[in-house]
């Protein structure tokens, strides 16, 4: 082997020479992988965050994620849902305040047992129907949507989505966390609904099934996703309703400004650090290093995404903004800070509407956290491996 040597201090003799290109050293460095960075950021902040959970949760996120199927009211899904259910799936949003009802009657039905006589019985029928009708069992639930899912601990995986006779397809697979936001916006007949950041299209999909949109846009910055948006809406819903839905590539930051106060519900789910996506994948990592100014504005960006959604709401309209990340700077920061701004920039009241019945409804099918100060946050759990996904409703005043 040859060693060059280059001409060293007076006194000391010749020096090996160092390679004159710098840049072939740098490129030989090792580099730590998006997904390792990821899963070391996470470790730093969400076990301060989760503290005890943060063990479960992790392996969560590390593991198979779990599915739902959201069966197309636009293809003939009949004979596609009693063979889900020949297969143990359930329709969760249907189930789930059936389960609510029986278990609040059940409570009423211990509690009237301490009651004798034949007034004790009409008493105790009495607080049955009440426990029926109290509000957190009338929750904004959608008859329209049908997601079945698998039961806790069941990893069983659902064939992939067959054509009908028209070529629709039967079902759309999706983390039936993704759900929620859509549920929670509660759309009623005629309403005018924007999906702010509405690709790859899921959500926008689950607003068409509820069948109750006056008319719908959906709108994202991306051409390239947006073009995602158009194929999941041509495979799953006919021409005529297509033909209703509103699709443009604008940055959603302007929206309130090119129709502000239009909405009576708008959907803001803000690009996110993606956590499951983040520590699982390489490709579109927003942990990748040339890509760190970006993550690091993300609040900066969802914050200003949500107040275009506010400012395109009708005063009275609701907007749900949502996550699928754990991070409170990225969840509850934004609401409060969203509220500050409408307030003493715009002088508009938020309210903040109380999601916590969510837990009660779902709580068979999702594992939530606690303790979030503000909205809803889904956590991923080994038996019920859903989400992140998090999800606040306001309401402008």
């Amino acid at each position: 082997m040859v060693l060059l040597l280059r001409r060293g201090p007076p006194g000391l003799g010749p020096a090996p020479r160092r390679h004159r290109y710098k840049e072939k050293w740098a490129a030989t460095a090792p580099r730590i992988p998006p997904t390792r960075l990821a899963l070391h950021h996470f470790d730093v902040s969400y076990s301060l965050q989760l503290k005890d959970l943060w063990p479960s949760v992790r392996a969560g996120l590390l593991c198979e994620q779990k599915y739902g199927a959201l069966l197309n009211s636009f293809s003939a899904v009949d004979h596609v849902a009693e063979e889900l259910e020949l297969l143990n799936a359930t329709d969760f949003v249907s189930e789930a305040p059936k389960k609510a009802q029986r278990g609040a009657a059940a409570e009423e039905a211990g509690r009237g047992e301490s009651v004798s006589g034949e007034g004790g019985t009409v008493m105790q029928a009495e607080r049955m129907t009440q426990a029926d009708v109290s509000p957190p069992l009338r929750a904004s639930i959608s008859s329209n949507i049908k997601c079945y899912t698998f039961p806790r601990g069941d990893i069983t995986r659902f064939r992939p989505a067959r054509p009908d006779v028209l070529g629709l397809l039967d079902y759309y697979l999706m983390d039936a966390a993704s759900l929620l936001p859509v549920l929670a916006l509660n759309v009623q007949p005629d309403d005018f609904v924007l999906d702010l950041c509405a690709a790859p299209g899921g959500k926008t999909l689950a607003l068409l099934q509820t069948g109750a949109c006056g008319h719908l846009a959906a709108n994202d910055i991306s051409i390239s996703r947006t073009k995602r948006l158009y194929q999941i809406l041509h495979s799953y819903v006919p021409r005529e309703i297509r033909e209703t839905v509103s699709v443009t590539s604008c940055d959603g930051r302007d929206w309130g400004q090119l129709e502000g106060g239009t909405f009576h519900k708008v959907l803001v789910d803000v690009p996110c650090t993606t956590d499951r996506h983040s520590v699982m994948e390489q490709d579109n990592n927003i942990f990748h290093r040339r890509r760190t100014k970006e993550r690091q504005m993300l609040p900066m960006l969802q914050l200003q995404l949500l107040m275009a959604g506010i400012l395109a709401t009708k005063p009275g309209g609701e907007v749900v903004y949502s996550t699928c990340s754990l991070s409170p700077l990225q969840n509850e920061y934004v609401i409060e800070r969203a509220l500050e701004v409408a307030e003493t920039q715009y002088g508009i009241s938020i309210h903040v509407e109380d999601l916590s019945h969510f837990r009660t409804l779902f709580q068979d099918t999702f594992s939530f956290f606690s303790d979030c100060r503000l909205g809803e946050l889904v956590l991923p759990h080994l038996t019920a491996n859903f989400g992140p996904m998090y999800f606040c409703k306001l309401r402008r005043m």
